[in-house]
């Protein structure tokens, strides 16, 4: 194929984690031709979380490489494309959706974008080596983990105390460190409070993380600077609650609608504001940022997709 040609395709995914995977399933199920393009590694965020307890079928969990590695061969069992390519740009032309890809256009009778949120990160030494295993970032998905043990959170906005509130259900104790004072709702505050009057929680305001402190591969404590001096907080894991980061900086300058945190807004059928374009999973406002809500949303968004294309070719009939 010459580099002026266009692939065309009935669906294009931007993204591979599980809800595209699950979408995938459903559209070449329905003789759709799909490709996925994914810009970094197959499954996203699960993919590189050491194991989920919380998604239905592993009675035992299951390492999240392995679950959407079963995600992956599911799809291009009926048929998926899966590529490596990073989306720029897309736009309408006619009835479909033109995308670029690396540079090369793409057209397709319909998008679904699922290109998820990545956690925000201190940006510290250690973080990224014990990520998942030792350092984590989502309270209901590794929390259980850490049955009487003792914890560091990180982070004194709403999802900061939300989190360190559920995380008191498993651990002994938790170190609560705030950069600067808590911001969190005053409802959250008054929630907390009873947790920081019986000592199970104590909170560290103008307190910053400063490193991952590690012997032997495994995580011992957060080292951090608290009122001019340098403070080591035991702990036996780390959750870090300082946002999330949707990934949808590649759709700014187009007409698709973002929320005021850049997460993309879409209706009931999770069509976005530029027709013929859908989002589903971690990326979409109002989403509730777990792998089973991701898949269903997937599988959800893949029947909109057909109704969509199937409309589309009656109209032009």
């Amino acid at each position: 194929m010459s580099s002026d040609e266009v692939q065309s395709y009935d669906v294009v995914m931007i993204g591979a984690g599980p809800s595209a995977l699950s979408a995938a399933v459903y559209t070449t199920r329905e003789n759709l031709r799909t490709v996925i393009y994914e810009k970094a590694a197959i499954g996203g965020m699960a993919a590189i979380t050491d194991r989920i307890d919380n998604y239905p079928g592993f009675a035992d969990g299951v390492a999240g490489m392995e679950l959407t590695e079963r995600f992956q061969q599911q799809a291009e069992r009926f048929g998926a494309r899966i590529e490596l390519g990073e989306v720029t740009d897309l736009y309408t032309d006619g009835d479909s959706t033109v995308l670029t890809v690396d540079g090369r256009k793409v057209r397709a009778k319909a998008v679904l974008i699922a290109t998820g949120s990545e956690y925000n990160k201190l940006n510290i030494p250690g973080e990224a080596e014990l990520y998942g295993r030792g350092v984590h970032y989502c309270a209901t998905c590794d929390g259980a983990f850490y049955k009487e043990k003792h914890l560091v959170t990180i982070g004194g906005g709403n999802s900061g105390i939300q989190e360190t509130i559920f995380l008191t259900k498993f651990a002994k104790h938790i170190d609560l460190l705030v950069r600067s004072t808590i911001k969190a709702s005053e409802v959250l505050q008054d929630e907390l409070q009873p947790y920081i009057d019986s000592g199970q929680v104590t909170v560290h305001t103008h307190t910053t993380p400063t490193r991952m402190v590690i012997r032997d591969g495994m995580i011992t404590g957060v080292l951090a600077e608290s009122d001019g001096r340098s403070v080591q907080y035991d702990c036996d894991g780390v959750f870090v609650f300082v946002g999330l980061k949707p990934n949808t900086g590649f759709l700014r300058g187009t007409s698709i609608k973002l929320d005021e945190r850049g997460l993309i807004i879409t209706d009931d059928t999770l069509q976005t504001s530029m027709p013929g374009v859908f989002a589903s999973g971690d990326v979409r406002s109002g989403a509730t940022m777990q792998i089973a809500t991701a898949v269903g949303e997937g599988a959800t968004a893949a029947l909109s997709i057909r109704e969509y294309i199937q409309h589309r070719a009656a109209i032009s009939k």
